[in-house]
């Protein structure tokens, strides 16, 4: 098997410039780096990436720690990460945090411990002060949620305007009962939705009901027992603004079965299908591939250069992209579209 060297030798250059191209370091010229990638593609060089770590005390990698790779929102987080890695043929090591607070700590201790280059990380607990003594030497940037106690990098989407882009929507489609779901962990990215939906239906001139707010478990039979509530009231709601993608897909089959009193149906967040389904799913966009690749250029910006004064907070616009679900109640099956009739208050 070749060494670093007999592919220096080949390449003419010195050993530390081949270990320079291997990094994709930036100030190494064009020409140089095709003789040393053509040394290598030559010798069938393998680097072996674990004395590079013990050289330099750190893996060619960076972690990524986010609630629930399944989630369509966090899937694509990830997604977009790994592509600009890709790009600077570092590795991404992702790890799911779960939704139980108290497991967040150990959870991103335990990746940081891989001594991994950067991290790129979801909060779920209330306090990230835990990484003070981590953020000193691994750059760190936060998605979805800032972190708290904790001064670092974050990029957020805007969850007030969006939420109260929802919300307005669906009162200019006629809409004055609207139910607000969400799960139970209560993250500050439902609170402000929440708190954004009243204010949107302040501002309509309609009076905010608890009685059509659910918080909580987003199993079938949840979702089904907290639909059923809102059909008994004596003014049922006519439509749903789902907090989260993740909650739209346990929403959107609960209205199915429900049939004859399905509800106009707007998501915060996008994700795979919603274009595809009958009807096809309203929704505010995120577009977490935006988040993912700006987070991953952030890290590599603050890996390249540490003392680069950068603005801390970034937060990314959101968009309404507008389907069938507002115009045809979900769960309808007249064959016929129809327009959502009003509620009255």
């Amino acid at each position: 098997m070749a060494t670093m060297r007999e592919v220096a030798e080949q390449a003419g250059v010195s050993a530390k410039t081949v270990s320079r191209v291997l990094r994709n370091d930036r100030y190494v010229s064009d020409a140089v780096r095709e003789r040393v990638t053509a040394a290598i593609t030559d010798l069938k060089y393998v680097p072996n990436m674990l004395a590079v770590s013990f050289r330099t005390g750190r893996d060619d990698a960076i972690g990524v720690a986010v609630p629930d790779i399944s989630d369509p929102f966090f899937a694509q987080i990830v997604h977009s990460v790994e592509v600009e890695a890709r790009g600077r043929r570092t590795a991404v090591i992702v790890t799911s945090l779960g939704y139980q607070p108290e497991f967040e700590q150990g959870t991103v201790e335990a990746l940081l411990q891989r001594q991994v280059s950067g991290l790129i990380a979801c909060p779920i607990s209330r306090d990230q002060s835990y990484l003070s003594p981590w953020v000193q030497r691994t750059p760190m940037v936060f998605v979805d949620r800032a972190p708290t106690r904790l001064t670092a990098d974050c990029v957020i989407e805007d969850d007030a305007g969006g939420a109260h882009l929802a919300t307005t929507h669906l009162l200019e489609e006629g809409h004055r009962r609207i139910a607000f779901l969400g799960d139970a962990h209560r993250a500050p990215t439902t609170m402000q939705r929440l708190e954004s939906y009243t204010a949107a239906l302040a501002d309509g001139g309609v009076a905010y009901d608890d009685r059509l707010v659910y918080l909580g478990d987003i199993t079938a039979s949840a979702i089904d027992q907290a639909l059923a509530r809102f059909a008994g009231l004596a003014k049922p709601p006519s439509a749903v603004f789902s907090s989260n993608a993740r909650c739209t897909l346990a929403v959107y089959p609960a209205l199915q079965r429900r049939g004859g009193d399905g509800m106009a149906l707007i998501s915060f967040g996008d994700f795979p299908m919603a274009a595809s389904l009958e009807p096809s799913v309203t929704v505010i966009d995120q577009d977490p591939a935006a988040v993912g690749k700006f987070a991953a250029e952030r890290l590599f910006t603050r890996m390249d250069s540490p003392g680069k004064r950068l603005r801390r907070r970034t937060v990314l616009p959101v968009s309404l992209t507008e389907r069938d679900s507002c115009k045809e109640r979900v769960g309808r099956v007249t064959g016929q579209r129809r327009s959502p009739s009003a509620s009255p208050l």
